[in-house]
């Protein structure tokens, strides 16, 4: 590199850099066909000076993303040097910034975490690119390994509230280093190597609580180790059978999911509107009672379908497994969509699904027939269960069609309640959400009871 331009990099002198410019008009670009080089903007960087730096990110952007012969980019060496305020307006022209990989697959992510005084620099990365907290160094170690390894508990509990927010939560916790640990190994005991052990049984081991309630938020291998086991089987199982249901959805573009979603709304329109309609309509007035075709009497209600038994199956089971396979592609469909957004058309969803099981079973014109369309919403609400595991549907929304189903909170009983129970009770194992559900589900019934 010409002299003079080092010196005005050095300087931040912008006048001197142009001069350079003047003399030989193409000392840019040969900087840039360098491989490894320290260019202007590595230097300015490291200087702070970020007039000059901001010029040259005009002049030739694509020099923000080279590598000196340190293994350093620019936006690294501003971080590694204290200046924050040029790092940030680094990011701000080009977010991708954020996740280029230095020495060790290290980014400036992982450079801000290991300094306390970046902790506003921190959340201004993640905010900006919140992608870059999957980013691995070359030891598969994340940024949550980082900030375990470094003590950086507000820097850990930024990354945990990033993560709640995001859809890549398990993959980013469970996320293995070259040694087999987890960041929740490493937060258990503190640094100390002892592969091969869960991370509840070396806390127990060190005795060291604190540390692993840093990640009690996500952790569910705090019950037992079987606990946690299960949990990791059940992903293991739910993901790829989520993967096989939705292959290839979640890389639909933006028009096409929208025409889909157009169809979809149509189909569960169609299906709902024919529940509240069926041929031939519904029995007026009052009650009486007809002969059937097994020998006994078929007491007719108000509001009942005028079919009998059998043609009221054959119409609404084709119809249900249209509504039920519309509203499980319309869900998977919705993965894309911002979390509360996604959140809010779910539990939507959910009362939709609530309310075509209500008006049918109110119209079904026997027990048996009722009892089948009972049978189909419980199928949908399991499924649903799964979905939930699979990141796909919302917790939400799972607990508010169980409760809906659960009899304990209607005049009515049925196997089905338990059903629901036991798989809350199961799911209990790997998320503590649906054992308090069960609770508060069952003290809300016991109130019921003896009011």
């Amino acid at each position: 590199m010409d002299e003079s331009l080092r010196r005005a990099a050095q300087e931040g002198n912008i006048v001197e850099l142009y001069a350079s410019i003047r003399r030989n008009g193409d000392v840019l670009r040969h900087i840039d066909e360098m491989e490894f080089v320290d260019t202007p903007l590595h230097i300015a960087a490291a200087q702070g000076c970020i007039d000059f730096a901001m010029e040259i990110m005009i002049l030739k952007p694509s020099l923000a993303k080279k590598l000196n012969q340190e293994g350093f980019s620019p936006i690294h060496l501003a971080v590694e040097n204290g200046h924050k305020e040029l790092a940030v307006h680094l990011m701000q022209n080009d977010k991708s910034l954020v996740r280029v990989k230095g020495r060790k697959g290290e980014t400036p992510l992982h450079y801000a975490i290991t300094k306390e005084q970046n902790l506003d620099l921190l959340a201004r990365f993640l905010e900006a690119c919140p992608e870059c907290i999957r980013d691995m160094t070359t030891t598969n170690r994340t940024a949550l390994h980082i900030a375990t390894e470094s003590n950086r508990l507000e820097a850990l509990q930024l990354l945990c509230r990033m993560l709640w927010k995001s859809d890549d939560c398990g993959d980013v916790v469970n996320q293995k280093d070259r040694n087999g640990d987890t960041a929740l190994h490493m937060a258990a005991r503190n640094n100390q190597s002892q592969a091969g052990s869960t991370a509840l049984a070396v806390a127990y081991e060190l005795n060291n609580r604190e540390s692993i309630n840093i990640l009690r938020g996500w952790s569910t291998a705090g019950a037992s180790s079987f606990r946690y086991k299960l949990r990791k089987r059940m992903s293991k199982i739910v993901t790829k059978a989520s993967a096989v249901i939705f292959q290839g959805m979640d890389g639909i573009s933006s028009e096409d999911r929208n025409a889909l979603l157009v169809i979809l709304g149509l189909l569960l329109t169609a299906t709902y509107q024919a529940s509240i309609s069926p041929p031939g309509s519904v029995w007026q007035g009052d009650p009486s009672s007809n002969f059937t075709s097994t020998g006994g009497y078929d007491k007719k209600e108000p509001g009942k379908s005028v079919m009998n038994e059998i043609d009221f199956l054959i119409f609404y089971i084709p119809a249900c497994t249209v509504f039920i396979v519309s509203f499980f592609l319309t869900l998977g469909l919705l993965k894309p969509f911002p979390r509360g957004f996604r959140t809010a058309l779910q539990v939507l969803l959910a009362f939709l699904a609530i309310s075509f099981e209500e008006a049918v079973s109110f119209i079904a014109p026997t027990y048996l027939a009722s009892l089948v369309i009972d049978t189909l919403s419980l199928l949908v609400f399991i499924s649903m269960m799964f979905m939930c595991i699979a990141y796909r549907v919302s917790k939400l929304s799972v607990l508010i069609l169980g409760c809906w189903l659960y009899p304990g909170l209607f005049d009515s009983l049925m196997t089905g309640s338990y059903l629901i129970l036991g798989c809350w009770l199961v799911l209990g194992l790997y998320d503590l959400f649906w054992i308090r559900a069960v609770v508060v589900l069952g003290c809300i019934s016991l109130i019921s009871v003896m009011l």
